[in-house]
């Protein structure tokens, strides 16, 4: 099979190393290579990138654990990241790697904790000493998700946009490089680099702020740029950087809003292909996302919402999938991307496998981007199916909100969102952090681009919507949230079974040998499935709400499995309801276990505090409206905390005296930035900030009396 990683090849590269002589002192401190990652399969003990192979399949061969003695793991160490500044404590998100007994841990800001795998005892913490502040650029926190390891080094974006390689035996740094290009626009770093060849490549967040999306390629061993690849054109009077952006800027009206960057972020998992040498790359949303706004004449505006084949040798572009083509609903293609081989129409076909934010599972032929296979795994309206001839989807028109208002499935949220699926290759069968829920979408007559403020040119309601929409959704199927657990067959695009869960922005999946997916929840649990019938056979209770992707790995003959529990991420920082952090303080842990294993300890229990007085303030009713604006704006994507959410940030609607009486100087001073709350007095007025005043007020207010009656 040309371009298959052929077993033969596989046992070749494993007899290869195992011929070799090992150094007297033991293996070198990341020694990670070709060889070594092709023989993965064969060399089941590693996990050596964020998916275990190149692959990125998040499938183990291991079996030491599996259905018949699940119910025995237990805890076997506790790394506690405490990644906390001032009083906020930050999500983890990542997988960590294990190579040669030592773990290799990513943390917030693009910190790295490298701990002894077997007892979790520090090796040494890389801290990148992002300035707090910084956080006034990102939709979603300081989060990290992922790190490489290549040859001895640990290569790690930072939050602050710099790629860093440290060596992997001290954790000093060998070379730093600046990766944005303009900074004062709201970019940030939050995906993982890939490997690809002999380049490392890292792309950036912020899309939802106004920023125009590229990748670029560094030399592994200097930090020299190699190439850089842009994923939507710029203004065509300031001309192309590549031919790939002349051809793209076709696809755009030349009246587009240029100055808003335009978005299609790479910010998710990239996976690189050795046999091919071919890089993938998942391409984020548009900015603004109303394409009347954004690009008046229409047009397919790529490469928004795609799949790109990228030479990593060149740059240039190979192929080409646009998955929403003209997107304005927050399709994002930056879920994570799998390579593997799967049969169709009964032939071997190597094939890369996506679940992206639309709804749509598809498999596309890695060589050529051909597309295989395009079925819809959650309920879907914005389209009618996908076209197998020409690979487009089939537009519905009651889904263009331009109009009037629309409910859309699936929501911005996505189908399946950046938490990672799972694949087995020996089965065939994918596990999706699936989720059915349906959005309310509104245009907004004017869009006007302001940077370091998201989401413009729209409103969109997660459900339950406003009163006075709430007949749009009549006659539609459950409008959710519901989220699920989701066997997938790719081959047939249909589903094998799903598990409901009780909670929302759940885990990723991890599916091993043992006939087990593993998944945490965002309730505090990690649950153990049988791969083959998603019953649940063991649950552990952790205290602790659990995004991330879960690993596993052998030490001495004893299986390994962990997972890094801390909330926070999509939702910004807000926990949904019912979610662990509602009973304990969620600060970052990461966490470790093996058969016959101890008990979890629980995290101390959280405290909700009671709203002191309010302040003797005369509000005004049009300073309230013009705060509550505000607020929505420049506030709200960090102090979510509402009457549905508890928020990790402190809750501006309970502040006490010093609170109140330091306010002016903390919003527009930067009073405390070191605590990462950074200065607005660069785009709100002492005007603004007493508007403010008064809505926080008002809401304060409210919360008094209600807690007062209650007391009655």
């Amino acid at each position: 099979m040309p371009g298959s990683w052929s077993i033969a090849g596989v046992l070749l590269a494993s007899s290869a190393l195992a011929g070799c002589d090992p150094a007297p002192s033991g293996p070198a401190a990341g020694d990670v290579d070709r060889a070594r990652l092709l023989a993965t399969d064969t060399v089941a003990a590693e996990w050596l990138t964020s998916g275990r192979d190149f692959g990125e399949t998040r499938y183990s061969p291991l079996g030491r654990i599996h259905v018949m003695n699940a119910a025995a793991v237990g805890l076997a160490w506790e790394y506690e990241w405490r990644s906390h500044v001032g009083s906020v404590h930050w999500g983890l998100e990542a997988t960590p790697v294990v190579v040669d007994g030592v773990m290799y841990s990513p943390g917030p800001w693009g910190s790295v904790a490298a701990l002894d795998a077997t007892t979790g005892e520090t090796v040494w913490r890389y801290d990148p000493k992002v300035d707090p502040s910084y956080t006034r650029k990102g939709c979603c926190g300081p989060i990290n998700r992922g790190l490489e390891m290549w040859e001895g080094r640990v290569y790690i974006g930072t939050f602050d946009g710099y790629l860093v390689a440290l060596d992997a035996a001290t954790g000093e740094e060998d070379w730093r490089v600046d990766t944005f290009l303009d900074r004062s626009l709201s970019y940030t770093s939050t995906g993982s680099p890939q490997i690809a060849g002999d380049v490392v490549v890292l792309g950036n967040a912020g899309g939802d702020f106004g920023v125009r999306g590229y990748i670029t390629a560094y030399d592994l061993d200097t930090g020299e740029e190699r190439w850089r690849f842009f994923t939507v054109p710029g203004d065509p009077a300031a001309g192309f950087e590549h031919p790939e952006v002349e051809l793209a800027a076709q696809t755009w009206d030349p009246d587009s809003a240029w100055e808003g960057g335009l978005g299609g972020t790479v910010w998710g998992e990239l996976a690189y292909d050795p046999v091919l040498d071919l890089l993938y790359v998942g391409t984020g949303n548009s900015y603004p996302y109303p394409i009347w706004h954004r690009s008046p004449s229409g047009g397919d505006n790529l490469y928004l919402a795609s799949i790109l084949a990228i030479d990593p040798k060149t740059g240039r572009l190979i192929w080409h999938y646009q998955t929403v083509p003209g997107e304005i609903w927050d399709y994002t293609a930056t879920q994570n991307i799998i390579l593997s081989t799967v049969l169709i129409d009964d032939q071997p076909r190597d094939v890369l496998l996506q679940a992206p934010k639309n709804g749509f599972f598809y498999v596309l032929d890695r060589a050529t981007g051909e597309l295989l296979q395009a079925e819809n795994f959650v309920t879907v309206n914005w389209a009618q199916g996908i076209d197998p001839e020409t690979g487009r989807p089939i537009p519905n028109p009651d889904a263009n909100y331009r109009e009037e208002p629309r409910v859309v499935f699936p929501s911005s949220a996505g189908g399946h969102n950046w938490q990672p699926m799972s694949f087995n290759p020996e089965t065939g069968v994918a596990y999706i952090p699936a989720r059915e829920q349906a959005m309310l979408w509104r245009s907004l007559d004017v869009f006007d681009h302001r940077p370091e403020v998201a989401y413009q040119g729209f409103a969109a309601s997660w459900p339950p919507f406003p009163e006075e929409y709430a007949h749009l959704a009549e006659g539609l199927p459950d409008i959710g949230p519901n989220e699920f657990l989701l066997a997938w067959d790719p081959a047939a695009g249909r589903e094998l079974w799903r598990v409901p869960r009780g909670s929302m922005w759940n885990g990723g999946t991890l599916v091993t040998a043992g006939n087990l997916v593993i998944q945490g929840t965002a309730v505090g649990t990690l649950d153990f499935h049988q791969a083959d019938t998603g019953e649940r056979i063991h649950t552990i209770h952790l205290g602790t709400g659990v995004m991330a992707g879960p690993m596993t790995y052998e030490v001495d003959g004893v299986q390994y499995i962990a997972v890094m529990a801390g909330y926070g991420g999509p939702r910004g920082s807000a926990y949904p309801l019912g979610s662990a952090a509602y009973d304990y303080e969620s600060f970052g842990r990461l966490l470790v276990f093996k058969l016959d294993g101890g008990d979890v300890p629980l995290p101390p229990a959280q405290v909700t505090p009671s709203t002191p007085e309010p302040p003797d303030l005369a509000v005004d009713m049009d300073r309230i409206r013009r705060g509550a604006e505000l607020f929505g704006l420049h506030c709200s994507i960090c102090h979510r905390a509402s009457d549905e959410h508890l928020s990790a940030y402190p809750d501006l609607r309970r502040m006490d005296g010093g609170a109140w009486e330091s306010f002016d100087a903390v919003v527009l001073g930067g009073a405390l930035s070191a605590n990462g709350m950074a200065a607005f007095g660069d785009l709100l007025t002492l005007e603004d900030a007493t508007a403010l005043r008064h809505y926080l007020t008002s809401e304060q207010r409210r919360l008094w009396a209600a807690e007062s009656t209650e007391g009655n």
